[in-house]
């Protein structure tokens, strides 16, 4: 099993996009009236994910549609993987099968391809293609997603796969897909448009038919998207809100309410804010350690942090990659954003071990954790449970009285 499926920190980068994604509109003499409310709630559950015979634990799964766009040629695919620490639909090209995209190509036969890279040393490949995606009553029209799949006739560039695991099939990657909804428009932004100059960075490549893949830029409109920017209400951000749990559980289920501020069911009111770095990263503070690097990630399946006191699992352990404590630990640490907002959060680190063997059919555990990086507190799924947490998006408009995104909330 993975220790973490996605960051924030690597790839993103903070921007605002001149009249981009965020809707903008000329002066009037009078007010508008609101959009008309439509069905923003999308229903997430953690079930153990769609390959059979494989328990994918803390992992929040929902379903997408996606079309053809401007046509009523769509598939609906299940056991997307809910992502807050990354950005873009990005789905199994064998998990639509015969539904066409068009894919994005340039000048001289060049295609067009994504890589995304995670902390944990694994990697997603494949063509840039545009689609119309649906989920709830919300549909974003024609934007780029990401098709995962391997090559065909050459090999992954190694400026993409670096060495690390290729996940670009159901088995590895435990999932049909990413729904990368972090606070974030774009997967790279102004630093893969071609304005930045220099040498593109390792998240576009343009390739020949026979290989031959280089670096590319790629303008911001043709970039993968998160697709909440493009849904014409409601584009401002999402929260997730998971069932409260004490104990591991067979199943956990959950809602993603897209907007915030903009309807009766997606109130910011009384949740503390949290502004972020431009790795749109907070503070955590633990045991004595400022980990400047943090962030809140859906797509963890546990609590990962540094704490040497803690005893690691075997590596031939059923658990490689979490703690194993002789009994259950209760700990705090406290978030701090970068507008000094702060908040202590009280959770317990199980030991895994014990954790999948005496509960072999559970895919939920609220005390699932294991060692992370130096600098860094990442706060997976067990950390949603019970909390409504709010993910504003960059360069997108907020409700009265919040600061500017990015930022996170509960």
């Amino acid at each position: 099993m993975k220790k973490e499926v996605l960051t924030s920190a690597l790839l993103m980068i903070s921007l605002a996009l001149a009249g981009g994604l965020a809707g903008c509109g000329g002066s009037s003499s009078s007010t508008p009236p609101p959009p008309p409310p439509v069905n923003n709630v999308q229903a997430i559950a953690v079930d153990g994910g769609p390959v059979a015979g494989q328990i994918y634990p803390d992992a929040a799964f929902t379903s997408v549609t996606v079309c053809i766009p401007n046509s009523s040629t769509c598939q609906t695919v299940d056991g997307i993987l809910v992502d807050t620490g990354s950005v873009g639909l990005r789905v199994l090209a064998s998990a639509l099968p015969g539904l066409n995209l068009p894919k994005l190509t340039g000048s001289g036969g060049v295609s067009f391809y994504d890589c995304v890279s995670f902390i944990d040393g694994s990697f997603l490949w494949g063509p840039v293609a545009e689609a119309d995606v649906t989920m709830a009553g919300e549909k974003a029209s024609a934007g780029s997603i990401h098709l995962i799949e391997d090559p065909s006739g050459f090999s992954v560039p190694a400026g993409c796969s670096n060495g690390g695991v290729d996940e670009d099939n159901q088995a590895a990657l435990g999932a049909n897909g990413i729904l990368g909804v972090a606070p974030e428009p774009l997967d790279c932004g102004l630093a893969c448009d071609p304005s930045a100059g220099g040498v593109a960075p390792p998240v576009y490549f343009g390739c020949l038919a026979a290989g031959n893949c280089l670096t590319a830029f790629v303008p911001v409109g043709q970039q993968v998207v998160n697709p909440v920017a493009l849904f014409p209400q409601d584009n401002n951000g999402v929260i997730l809100k998971m069932q409260a749990l004490s104990s591991p559980a067979a199943t956990a289920t959950g809602s993603m309410i897209f907007g915030i501020g903009t309807q009766t069911n997606n109130q910011l009111g009384s949740a503390t804010v949290f502004t972020l770095d431009d790795f749109d990263n907070f503070t955590t503070n633990f045991n004595g350690q400022s980990l400047t690097g943090s962030f809140l990630d859906s797509g963890s399946n546990g609590f990962f942090f540094p704490d040497a006191a803690i005893p690691q699992c075997a590596g031939n352990s059923v658990a490689p990659g979490f703690y194993c404590p002789t009994s259950t630990v209760n700990l705090s640490a406290q978030n701090v954003g970068t507008n000094n907002a702060q908040n202590m959060v009280n959770f317990s680190v199980a030991n895994s071990v014990n954790l999948f063997q005496s509960n072999g059919s559970d895919t939920a555990f609220p005390t699932l954790g294991g060692p992370g990086f130096v600098h860094s507190f990442d706060w997976g799924l067990p950390f949603f449970y019970g909390r409504n947490v709010f993910f504003a998006i960059d360069g997108q408009g907020v409700p009265s009285g919040a600061p500017a995104a990015p930022w996170w909330a509960y």
